[in-house]
């Protein structure tokens, strides 16, 4: 399961603790404001049916009692209705329709024994009041007062409050976006200068003086840049300096060798077998020395400049007498390119070699683009590269397990190396695939070569 990243989470916090706010405090507004107006309906019921009980025990306390002409003299309006039990009957200004029914017993029975009672009930799926006075010991009055309006109140309370509750979570998810965005800000400038660095330009440098909070980091941030640049230039110039120290030697040992290739007739099949087996160890001492020196500048930025990339493929195929129709420009892909010719060049030269070296030969020098990155890929038509060392093959002085038997094992093991170093320069990688036709493809990418 993939992990939410820093500024998500916050957000979702946020917005998580918005809500819980806002729900606790729209749960305890709509408590508070139910109770209160629940207690003033009923206040106000219970004077209206303590006033018409009033009333109604007036007009009974006659000669012949009449209920109901004594409930017909009330001005209960539309929310009220009164009944009067009297000597075990029922009386009402209407039909029953049921109200009389729906009294409960036990209320029945309190307010005949002359405890006047209060109590919300439900009739026909409506809420109501339900009050009972004790009038005498022979009748007792009940008067129910509808609750509908009351309800319809706390459902609109309920979907105000809920509303505001959203609005508030979708505020705090705004809120913590924002801060994020912001509060984020310094770690973003922290992993732009670190890209930069990784890409090879050292001068790259926080501002100490963007945030007072932020002063030791960068300061640490820019210290740490600084040592690393020295250290990297302490091993650039320790690498430089001792392959421009054995060049010397080596140019010596190259021209003993050259004079004892020249007077090979001369010498015995074993004499002549050693000085061949000296001039090729010299050659192959003087490419590492070469691909050293390659690498010690390999850490400096690239120089942007626009490049022929089809002619510059071209001239690669012609110097090593490979034709030049197996350079092939992808269609809508344009031929010039912003890159650095130099490094550039080092990947066409290194890539064709380690085809013919071990992929029995290049078959296409591919240029294609994705977006503004340009693609170089070549192809060979050797037995291709093992899955387990696709990654491996790029590291310094690593020689995949096919160059054990493809073509000799006079590499270096730093051709690829070199190849990673200057793409990564670009801001791009190198990797290898499988051809579809059988061998291996070698892909290059240089993200704003075709910007």
């Amino acid at each position: 399961m993939r992990r939410l990243g820093l500024r998500a989470r916050v957000t979702a916090a946020f917005a998580v603790g918005a809500l819980l706010l806002s729900a606790s405090m729209a749960l305890v507004s709509y408590e508070l404001t139910r109770r209160t107006l629940l207690d003033e309906r009923e206040r106000a019921v219970l004077r209206a049916a303590y006033y018409d009980a009033e009333v109604v025990r007036a007009g009974l306390d006659t000669e012949n009692p009449d209920a109901g002409e004594a409930l017909r003299t009330l001005d209960t309006g539309t929310s009220r209705r009164a009944v009067v039990y009297l000597n075990n009957d029922w009386y009402s200004r209407a039909a029953d329709n049921g109200l009389t029914s729906a009294i409960p017993a036990r209320m029945r029975e309190l307010v005949s024994a002359g405890e006047p009672a209060v109590q919300r009930i439900r009739v026909d799926d409506q809420p109501v009041l339900l009050v009972g006075v004790p009038l005498s010991d022979s009748a007792s009055f009940y008067e129910i007062a509808s609750l509908r309006e009351l309800e319809q109140t706390f459902q609109v309370l309920a979907l105000a409050l809920t509303a505001v509750a959203i609005m508030v979570a979708g505020s705090g998810a705004a809120l913590g976006w924002y801060a994020t965005r912001h509060g984020l800000r310094p770690l973003t400038a922290v992993a732009d200068a670190a890209e930069r660095i990784a890409a090879g330009d050292f001068t790259t440098r926080l501002a100490p003086d963007t945030d007072p909070d932020l002063t030791r980091l960068s300061t640490s941030f820019n210290r740490m840049v600084d040592e690393l640049a020295q250290r990297i230039d302490r091993d650039r110039r320790f690498a430089a300096d001792v392959s421009h120290e054995l060049r010397s030697p080596l140019q010596t040992l190259a021209a003993a060798a050259s004079v004892l290739a020249r007077r090979r007739d001369n010498q015995d099949e074993r004499t002549a077998t050693a000085a061949r087996l000296v001039a090729d160890e010299i050659d192959r001492f003087q490419q590492l020395v070469n691909d050293l020196l390659n690498l010690a500048r390999s850490d400096q930025p690239v120089h942007r400049e626009s490049v022929d990339m089809v002619e510059l493929a071209r001239q690669s195929c012609r110097d090593r007498d490979l034709p030049e129709t197996m350079v092939r420009l992808a269609v809508g892909t344009p031929g010039t390119w912003r890159v650095d010719r130099r490094r550039v060049a080092q990947v066409l030269t290194n890539l064709l070699d380690n085809a013919e070296r071990y992929g029995a030969g290049p078959v296409a020098v591919r240029l294609s683009r994705a977006g503004d990155v340009g693609v170089v890929e070549v192809d060979d038509e050797g037995p291709g590269v093992p899955v387990e060392d696709r990654k491996s093959i790029f590291d310094r002085f690593v020689r995949g397990r096919a160059a054990n038997y493809r073509g000799g094992g006079d590499g270096t093991g730093l051709g690829l190396a070199l190849v990673a170093q200057h793409a990564a320069a670009h801001g791009g990688d190198a990797s290898v695939s499988d051809r579809p036709e059988g061998g291996a493809r070698f892909r290059i990418t240089l993200p704003g070569s075709l910007s």
